[in-house]
């Protein structure tokens, strides 16, 4: 039986040298201990219900299964679920699928050096955390209209250079159609073109190049 006074924490992140790094930091802290750590979401899953962590810290960008599925996934198997995300993506619209998926922090490696230790205390004592970053990404984007499923679908065929016409013959739909669309998103993005509202969008983690 683990010593109840430790914080344990799983890792899930799929490259070797940041977790490997990770866990020699927690390592070192007198409270907290490594339980486990994988390379997989689906792993992940499997790994929780064996070993129970406190606190799970989540990469986003995995093969198979991504950090956004397998928190919510976690979340609906386990509420009590303790889950930060550790990522490189800045992007709004990325941190809000995380947090609605049921993260409570939302930590950018860039700052692990600095946040890692205090964000794992923080969240199992009850808290929320968002490297300030992201937070402000977050205020100033949250009154804005959110692009629909498809609007990101029509956007990402336009990232990948197709035309109005080639995306209505994928889609199933008329080129009119797909000129509207185009229009509602540049709205939506404050975008002045089709290349503009692909930047904003890529920049802000709604579509991924």
């Amino acid at each position: 039986m683990a010593n109840s006074g430790l914080i344990r924490v799983m890792v899930v992140d799929d490259h070797p040298l940041l977790r490997e790094g990770v866990c020699a930091v927690i390592s070192s802290q007198g409270d907290l201990a490594i339980v486990a750590e994988t390379d997989s979401g689906e792993e992940a899953l499997r790994l929780y219900d064996r070993h129970r962590p406190d606190i799970v810290l989540m990469d986003l960008q995995m093969p198979g299964m991504g950090g956004v599925a397998a928190i919510a996934a976690l979340c609906k198997s386990h509420p009590a679920a303790r889950i930060i995300v550790l990522t490189t993506y800045s992007g709004d619209a990325q941190a809000m699928s995380a947090l609605r998926a049921g993260a409570a922090g939302y930590l950018l490696k860039s700052s692990l050096r600095h946040e890692l230790l205090d964000t794992i205390r923080s969240v199992h004592a009850g808290g929320k955390y968002l490297s300030a970053g992201i937070a402000t990404e977050i205020a100033l984007h949250l009154a804005e209209d959110v692009l629909t499923n498809r609007e990101c679908e029509v956007l990402t065929l336009a990232a990948s250079g197709h035309s109005n016409k080639q995306i209505a013959g994928r889609l199933g739909l008329s080129e009119d159609t797909i000129k509207g669309y185009m229009k509602v998103i540049y709205a939506k993005l404050g975008a002045a073109d089709r290349t503009h509202a692909v930047t904003i969008a890529a920049r802000r983690g709604i579509i991924a190049l």
